[in-house]
């Protein structure tokens, strides 16, 4: 979804995001994007009827809700790697481990720029909800942290890792979050060994001529 009408705030923090993805691969400085996306366990209350030739599998209509899963997905886009993480829940305390997760990935690097949007737990308020005071401060330090603008998810590369995952291996009825943590795993396992990247286009450049309408008027 983009803003239906010009707005500064919008071009301002797209603008920021892309010119971060125009950046050369950098080890000391990795662009890491990163994203979540909620998941329903569903239990079958039939055996699914086999596919046949010309006929796909066939599940019932019926199911059994087993509660909800959280996946975290933090992509480097230029060097074709992921780290993903299933949890129960989606709190500060579980972004907050992520991002100590993200932090431990890149033991090497002087700053990780991390893109993702701007939902409530994604502050550095939550890295001092989780560590103490010295221990959050010298984990944000590792960090710059970049926000997507509100309506701006599609600038976020982590979302289309997301996407690929779910079509992937979660796009069918899964019933536990062990199942899920076990998908997920071989999923990143097979896509790193691949180095798939995605291969982002869009720049500043074509966002003023193809967005323009979204550039507010100035007077000069």
């Amino acid at each position: 979804m983009i803003v239906p009408q010009a707005s500064a705030a919008f071009v301002a923090a797209m603008e920021q995001v892309l010119d971060i993805y125009s950046r050369p691969y950098d080890a000391r400085n990795p662009v890491v994007c990163m994203d979540e996306t909620p998941r329903q366990l569903i239990r079958e209350t039939r055996a699914p009827i086999a596919a046949a030739p010309g006929r796909p599998e066939r599940h019932d209509y019926e199911y059994e809700r087993c509660g909800v899963c959280n996946v975290f997905m933090a992509s480097e886009p230029l060097a074709g790697r992921r780290l993903s993480k299933v949890t129960e829940r989606r709190t500060k305390l579980d972004w907050a481990l992520f991002v100590q997760d993200i932090a431990e990935r890149y033991p090497e690097a002087e700053r990780i720029t991390l893109v993702m949007d701007n939902l409530n737990t994604h502050t550095p308020g939550s890295l001092y909800e989780a560590f103490s005071p010295e221990q959050a401060k010298a984990l944000w330090d590792r960090f710059e942290f970049v926000y997507t603008p509100k309506h701006g998810s599609w600038l976020n590369m982590a979302e289309i890792e997301i996407n690929v995952m779910v079509s992937q291996c979660l796009d069918r009825r899964i019933d536990s979050i062990e199942t899920v943590r076990g998908e997920v795993a071989a999923w990143q396992a097979r896509r790193d060994h691949l180095q798939a990247k995605v291969n982002w286009q869009f720049t500043t450049k074509d966002a003023r001529v193809k967005l323009k309408r979204l550039y507010p008027t100035t007077s000069s």
